[in-house]
This record gives structure tokens, sequence and C-alpha cells, in this order.
């Protein structure tokens, strides 16, 4: 699924195709503070800067829902540290976020379980969902405490509950993301080349970027963002359909 942004790209005539979901898979933090000679932390602190400004760029450009994998189940493994800091780092950007949702007319989503959230950040998370739920110009989404696999079992044990025969449509109602867009294009950083258990309900037809970037250098890097959206234009999307052929090799 894409927008036919009005824009007329530089090489031809034709419309510019514009994803209407990008995801995002936020990795290379910590790395890229290592070749730094930082704390593995302060990659983390570097790679939520300039989030807003990101934002407010494609959503100019008629993307109309970004998500980042800010927070996987599977990132409880890691130190007592980190994670602590991390979950300080999300309470104070997600606090910022509530400006920028009513500034920028944004509804902002929170995936995932928020029983182990620390109970403030959760409260936060139901804040901030509250307060921006009728806008309307353009949905933000975290994936925190996210897992794809959780979030069908989740989605699974409420339908049981519910006790009713489900299809596509109504299973989806179940689902942490069911009231997003299908993902048209997958972005993951660092030159990791795998989905890891993100989002993968909405990724059954996504585009699929890899990057060797790390995040904190994309998400300051207008020219990043722009080869994004020049790469998407090179990708022909057929959903599993295409031009009709004779396979039976009949005349």
């Amino acid at each position: 699924m894409f927008n036919i942004f009005k824009k007329k790209s530089v090489e031809s005539d034709m419309p510019v195709k514009i994803p209407q979901h990008i995801a995002f898979i936020c990795d290379g933090n910590r790395r890229w503070a290592e070749m730094r000679g930082l704390p593995p932390l302060m990659g983390h602190r570097a790679g939520i800067s300039n989030f807003e400004n990101l934002v407010d760029w494609f959503i100019a450009r008629g993307v109309t829902t970004i998500t980042f994998y800010i927070f996987s189940t599977e990132n409880w493994n890691r130190s007592d540290e980190e994670v602590s800091f991390l979950m300080d780092l999300f309470y104070t950007e997600l606090n910022k976020n509530m400006k920028h949702a009513i500034e920028k007319n944004l509804r902002y989503r929170i995936l995932g379980s928020r029983d182990r959230l620390p109970k403030k950040l959760a409260k936060l998370c139901d804040k901030l969902e509250e307060v921006s739920a009728e806008n309307t110009g353009g949905t933000v989404a975290f994936a925190l405490n996210y897992g794809g696999q959780d979030e069908i079992i989740r989605a699974v044990n409420a339908a049981i509950e519910n006790g009713k025969p489900v299809d596509k449509e109504s299973f989806e109602t179940f689902m942490d993301t069911g009231d997003l867009l299908p993902v048209d294009l997958m972005v993951r950083t660092s030159n990791e080349n795998r989905i890891s258990n993100f989002l993968l309900w909405k990724l059954a037809y996504a585009e699929l970027l890899f990057v060797p970037e790390h995040w904190p250098d994309l998400v300051k890097s207008e020219k990043l963002w722009q080869r994004v959206l020049d790469e998407y234009q090179k990708r022909n999307r057929r959903f599993g359909g295409g031009k009709k052929k004779n396979y039976s090799g009949k005349k």
C-alpha cells in the first residue's frame, strides 16, 4: 500500500510513491558509542536525539504511520544497569512527545505488554495514547516491551476468551497493532539482516531494507531519510500477484 505523492521525481515525470507505513528497527546504538570511545549507554541517548525532526520530515512527505522498535521482550536479558537507564530514558522522551503530539496533531501508540514496565512509565504510555487519540496528522508508534510472537499469542488468548470464531479482520481487533496500517517498508540499521520478532503480522507483505549505518547516524541524517524513500521507489510490489503467464506450456 502506498500514497501517490504530488511531488514529481527528478528523474522522471512519474509521481513519487510514498509508503504509508514505515517501520524502523533502531539497531546499533551501543556499537555507535563504542566506535567513538563513549560509554555504550550514551549510544541510546544519541539514538533518541532528533527523533521528532525525523518524524516531522517523513510525515511532511506523505508517510502517515511510523513505528519504532525500541525495546523488545528479549531486551530484558540485558544488564540491570542498561534496562534501568532505558526505562528512565523512555519516560523522559515520552513526556516530551506529549507536547509534540499536541503541536503536530499526531496520534501516539505504544505497542507491547505493559506488565513488566515500571508503573510510572506504563501510566505515561496510557496518558500519551489518551491525549492524542483523536489527532489526525499522522500516527507514531513505539514498540516497547514488544515481541511479534507475544502479540499474536496474547491476541489468540483474547479471541478464545471472546468465544467467537475470527477471520483476519476480527482477529486484528485483539492485537496491539490492529488499528495500524500494514507495514509498507521496514528499515533496519547497523548491517543486521533479520526482522527479530518485529511486527510479524503487519510485515506480511512489507518491503525490507537493511542499511549499514547505525541508528544514531540515520536518525540525524536527512540525506539518509531521503535515501530510504528513494529505495522504496525502486521496489515493484506485487502482493502475490504479477503479470499473467502461461506456465502450462500450451499455446
